[in-house]
């Protein structure tokens, strides 16, 4: 969901000058009337979403409307991904990515190290961080890890849902955990300083990888198998594993949280990321929605883009069980999308410093981790 197709990030590219001029801080206006003190909170946090994309579905170049609503946000810095399944795809898929940067130079910024993120919320910008989920390219020649980390690429997972050749994925029966050429990408990511992200990896590809880093290690989107046993889901043993060395956990917007034909709502992903709390800690958890800033509508060509999409997964075989609702959560799509969730955590006793860190703190102090403070 939160991966845009190179293709459409060209033709964003090639038109959106005529809206950058717009101000953001004109139109920054929420819709809803959360409590002072919420927004208050909201407006001084780091808010960072650890799996996201800017806009959703496939009408580009966007709608005045689409960009009013990412200014709209709030939004600090996401994890945005750009890798496609070739090398060569990937490429284009990063260099759409600095073009959309430079025709919005207002609205977006590159992050390259720990201190662009405090910068872009500084500056009223959304940090965009670029990030992998599909790794053959890499498998083909683990030296493009090095090459993509100096072109900005900072956060990198090491499995699809299938086998590969660095371990398995949580679709794959077999649960045979990360081969040798899998621990070498990990020690290199550790020396280059590139977060290892297990988010579609197996239980004990994920495993391995947590004991294996030197460094601490993201989930950036998924959930909670205590609460729904999902494939996409992780055990509490893994929580437990990855919070006692650092690491970070996203808790996903996906239909995954809860069983089909249940379509998922805020409820459902305010359990996950209150057993996540209880498992994790409060300092290890956050929100990854493997969604878009802008809100879905689900007009006829929405639906059929989705459509077409479970029907294309289903093909590949990367198709997850319950991919038979679409991809988000509707009371929770649209830009305050993370101010939602913090209002509901608040009304659920939470305390303003539990969620700052749900918001964007703990990402941020773990890629500082990871990456290093400069």
């Amino acid at each position: 969901m939160p991966r845009m197709d190179r293709r459409r990030f060209l033709v964003l590219s090639g038109h959106a000058a005529t809206l950058a001029a717009l101000s953001p801080r004109l139109l920054a206006q929420s819709s809803t009337a959360f409590p002072n003190d919420l927004a208050t909170l909201y407006r001084n946090a780091l808010v960072i979403d650890t799996l996201c994309g800017p806009f959703a579905g496939d009408a580009f170049p966007p709608s005045d409307d689409a960009v009013r609503q990412v200014r709209s946000s709030g939004i600090t810095a996401i994890n945005f991904t750009v890798s496609d399944r070739t090398f060569e795809g990937t490429i284009e898929s990063l260099a759409a990515v600095h073009a959309l940067v430079e025709r919005y130079p207002d609205l977006f910024t590159l992050v390259r190290q720990h201190s662009d993120i405090p910068r872009a919320k500084r500056d009223e910008q959304i940090g965009i961080l670029p990030g992998f989920q599909y790794t053959q390219f890499l498998e083909d020649d683990p030296q493009r890890i090095e090459t993509f980390r100096r072109l900005g690429v900072r956060i990198m997972q090491l499995t699809y849902n299938l086998r590969g050749a660095f371990g398995d994925g949580c679709l794959e029966p077999g649960n045979a955990g990360l081969s040798k050429a899998g621990l070498d990408a990990v020690k290199r990511m550790n020396a280059l300083g590139v977060a290892v992200d297990m988010s579609h990896s197996g239980y004990r590809t994920t495993s391995d990888a947590i004991s294996a880093s030197l460094k601490p290690v993201l989930i950036t989107h998924s959930g909670c198998a205590a609460v729904y046993a999902h494939p996409r889901s992780k055990p509490d043993e893994i929580l437990k594993s990855l919070a006692n060395r650092g690491g970070y956990f996203g808790v996903f917007l996906m239909p995954y949280l809860v069983a089909s034909p249940t379509v998922p709502t805020r409820e459902h992903v305010i359990a996950h990321l209150l057993h996540a709390i209880n498992v994790c800690g409060a300092d290890h958890v956050g929100i990854g929605s493997d969604g878009s800033i802008d809100a879905v509508r689900l007009s006829d060509e929405q639906k059929k883009a989705f459509d077409e999409d479970i029907a294309r997964r289903k093909k590949l075989g990367i198709g997850a069980p319950g991919e038979d609702r679409y991809p988000y959560v509707p009371d929770l799509t649209g830009p305050e999308h993370m101010e939602t969730i913090a209002w509901e955590l608040q009304k659920r006793g939470q305390p303003s410093a539990v969620i700052e860190k749900i918001l964007g703190a703990n990402f941020y102090r773990v890629l500082g981790d990871i990456w290093g403070t400069a």
